[in-house]
């Protein structure tokens, strides 16, 4: 399933490596989010075998994915976005994976740059993880710090996320929680549905046999201030809403500290419009607290509602938190993954 909005360059270039490269007996479904270029046009004049899924207006990453898999029939749902190019072969290790582990929900390929394929991905690598303070990072990227793939992060292991970029997921599991949280609309979004995953007694993992190339912002851009602002807006709330230790409470107050040091290098920087954005998205966060408050409720009673619950839930999210703080290793040097974990 691959959302697309406004993206015929996109698919152009990359959706003929899918077809290419995909067996037949896995579905390709593209689902337009109210495109007003030419995407449409071009999928059903070169891509016949293609699926397209079309709505009239853009729903965003969240609603748009699962107003769209509310219309396909699948065991498993491979999502990935339209700015990916695939390999041969590499649907199989995937499928594998999660055939083999029943208490895995969710898996994903390794990720890296389609600008520079010697390098990992930002927006995945070779598994996602987080701190203790919410941040998150990847096996192979550490904040703005991309490693060179040399097979050193080839081995399948556990992860906390799986990169919205491309996994696949269990059909019922994703139902089960109530598939993506329409409020994030885009970015965080995959975290926040694999916290609920461990909340559920579920793991993800990792299967870097499989390796795809991710272009990267191809929707919003780095440098988009929009996309600073769903970040930090969306980190917290998921913070607030998925997260069952006491320290929860402390780790939301260093944020606003650590967030406001943000926006005030922002602001000296002469980026002025990124830092109205932090202090915006944490005023949107505030407003948005009493609609977290009822889904952290029904996710506690639902899942971590005793002792023993809670401690089964901790069993699979602890080992793939990291304690420390990421940002104070990174500053301190400490910007490769093997490092840490």
């Amino acid at each position: 399933m691959i959302l697309n909005w406004n993206g015929e360059a996109h698919l152009r270039r990359f959706l003929p490596s899918v077809v290419a490269s995909t067996p037949p007996e896995v579905a390709i479904v593209v689902a337009d989010n109210g495109s007003t270029d030419g995407s449409v046009e071009l999928l059903q004049r070169e891509f016949p075998t293609v699926e397209v899924i079309l709505f009239d207006r853009n729903h965003g990453f969240t609603a748009g994915y699962n107003l769209a898999l509310e219309r396909v029939e699948a065991d498993y749902y491979l999502i990935m976005n339209s700015d990916v190019e695939v390999t041969p072969g590499w649907t199989a290790p995937l499928i594998a994976a999660l055939d083999a582990h029943a208490d895995v929900a969710a898996v994903s390929p390794k990720i890296l740059s389609c600008n520079d394929k010697r390098y990992f991905e930002y927006a995945g690598a070779s598994g996602g993880f987080i701190d203790w303070l919410g941040y998150p990072f990847c096996r192979g990227r550490v904040l703005a710090e991309v490693e060179q793939d040399r097979g050193q992060h080839d081995g399948e292991r556990e992860i906390f996320w799986t990169s919205g970029a491309c996994m696949l997921i269990r059909s019922n599991v994703f139902w089960e929680l109530g598939g993506f949280d329409v409020k994030f609309f885009a970015h965080m979004e995959e975290i926040d549905l694999c916290w609920r995953m461990h909340l559920a007694g579920y793991k993800t993992m990792v299967q870097p046999q499989s390796v795809v190339y991710h272009l990267g912002g191809g929707t919003l851009p780095n440098n988009n201030p929009q996309k600073l602002y769903l970040n930090y807006r969306n980190n917290l709330a998921m913070i607030y809403k998925c997260s069952m230790r006491p320290s929860r409470h402390l780790t939301l107050f260093l944020r606003m500290f650590m967030d406001a040091g943000a926006a005030m290098v922002y602001f000296a920087t002469g980026n002025f419009a990124f830092a109205r954005k932090v202090f915006l998205a944490h005023a949107d966060y505030t407003r948005w607290k009493p609609e977290l408050r009822r889904q952290r409720a029904a996710l506690k009673e639902r899942y971590c509602s005793d002792d023993e619950l809670c401690r089964a839930a901790d069993s699979i999210i602890a080992p793939n938190i990291y304690r420390g703080s990421i940002v104070a290793r990174y500053f301190l040097g400490c910007r490769r993954f093997g490092k840490l974990l």
